[in-house]
């Protein structure tokens, strides 16, 4: 065994019929990890009711920030992105995510510091936090019950809304990420209501049903995602700003469930460079070499071809002052879809429903979320053990 592979199980090719045997996913799931991943609407209603229980009202008594800041690492730094483009373009004031200990030198009493962290204790989140009540900003934060967040944050005397820790972090998006978007609400910049939130709660419900473990995979969208993405290197990009923070989001479950490797980002970027990768040894050019009669089997091992995945994102209204027209970025998407086919480079497309941004931001997120958990039980992964993560924290603590 080659030294640190302690713990490391699993093997390189997928295994299809697995998907379609429940028994044996919940025996490969002991973690229960795509439980966890049905528990997101549920998430939304629960941190709903707990933000509304908490002291978010004193955050408007001094008016209208200088801009805001969100605080936290992981999932709980892709709070700041949700917030950003739920938001939108015509937000009155920046909304800046913030990933590293600390805060930006420039905040101060005029700002607002969100901290974000599921557990309670990251150094990032604490360190926001303290540094926010030293520079006499405004503080909210978002954290486990009795954690050293929330000592912080009583300390500052500042509103605290607690998550109570039922799945891992990486499955808890939306159960940080709707008090922050209560407290931006609060503040002025959101316009999130009761029903958008209970319209995206439903939506998620909807989706972990089709998604379901005993759903087979010719009717089962996230079975079917993980089946296509298998051996392959995704390319995930979204055709609009919210499509991009759904993106992002797949490559973070890509690369910690499934171990994955996967280029994400805005297809609007893409095409100044990254769109190339279509052309290259992943892409057309091992396409355009590839013997068609060639024995499958035989092939395997050097089959590794790019696969990509296009989010995309209709807008809920035309009109809207975006930051680049809606017939723009559909013209783009329609592009890249076509450069795809060209070259032989398979795409699976996820597109965008609902009558919120909330809304249409978890229909974008949902499958990809599952999809991830499937692809890493397809391959004898546990995905909620990461064994090289528990290494590297060893490691770095020595």
């Amino acid at each position: 065994m080659i030294e640190g592979t302690a713990g490391v199980s699993g093997h390189r090719h997928a295994d299809e019929s697995l998907l379609d045997d429940a028994d044996l996913l919940a025996e490969r799931d002991p973690g229960g990890m795509l439980r966890f991943t049905a528990s997101a609407g549920a998430q939304v209603r629960e941190s709903a009711a707990l933000a509304a229980e908490a002291n978010l009202s004193v955050l408007a008594d001094e008016g209208r920030p200088r801009a805001v800041v969100i605080a936290g690492i992981g999932t709980a730094g892709r709070t700041g992105d949700v917030l950003a483009t739920v938001a939108g373009p015509r937000c009155p004031v920046p909304v800046i995510p913030h990933r590293s200990a600390g805060v930006p030198g420039w905040v101060g009493a005029a700002d607002v510091v969100i901290a974000v962290s599921a557990s309670g204790r990251s150094p990032e989140a604490l360190g926001a936090a303290e540094a926010a009540h030293r520079r006499g900003a405004r503080l909210v934060a978002v954290g486990a019950p009795d954690s050293q967040l929330q000592s912080v944050a009583e300390r500052a005397r500042a509103p605290f809304i607690p998550v109570p820790r039922r799945a891992p972090a990486r499955a808890s998006l939306w159960a940080v990420t709707v008090p922050v978007l209560l407290a931006a609400r609060t503040l002025g910049l959101v316009k999130v209501n009761e029903a958008d939130l209970a319209e995206t709660a439903a939506r998620l419900d909807a989706d972990a049903d089709r998604c379901r473990p005993t759903a087979e995979s010719f009717v089962n969208p996230a079975k079917s995602l993980a089946l296509g993405l298998a051996g392959s290197i995704p390319i995930v990009w979204g055709s609009s700003p919210l499509a991009t923070v759904a993106a992002r989001r797949f490559g973070d479950t890509l690369s910690a469930n499934a171990r994955y490797p996967v280029v994400t980002g805005a297809l609007g970027e893409a095409g100044r460079g990254r769109v190339g990768l279509l052309d290259g040894v992943f892409g057309g050019l091992a396409e355009g070499e590839r013997d068609i009669f060639a024995d499958p089997d035989e092939t395997a091992v050097d089959a590794t071809r790019l696969r990509l995945v296009l989010l995309r994102d209709g807008g809920l209204n035309a009109e809207d002052d975006t930051d680049e027209p809606l017939a723009v970025e559909e013209r783009r998407a329609d592009a890249v879809q076509t450069l795809a086919e060209r070259r032989g480079v398979r795409c699976d497309v996820v597109t965008a429903e609902g009558g919120s941004a909330l809304e249409r931001l978890a229909s974008l997120m949902a499958v990809p979320d599952f999809a991830s958990v499937y692809l890493a039980l397809a391959h004898g992964l546990d995905p909620m053990a990461v064994p090289a993560i528990t290494e590297m924290k060893e490691l770095a603590n020595q």
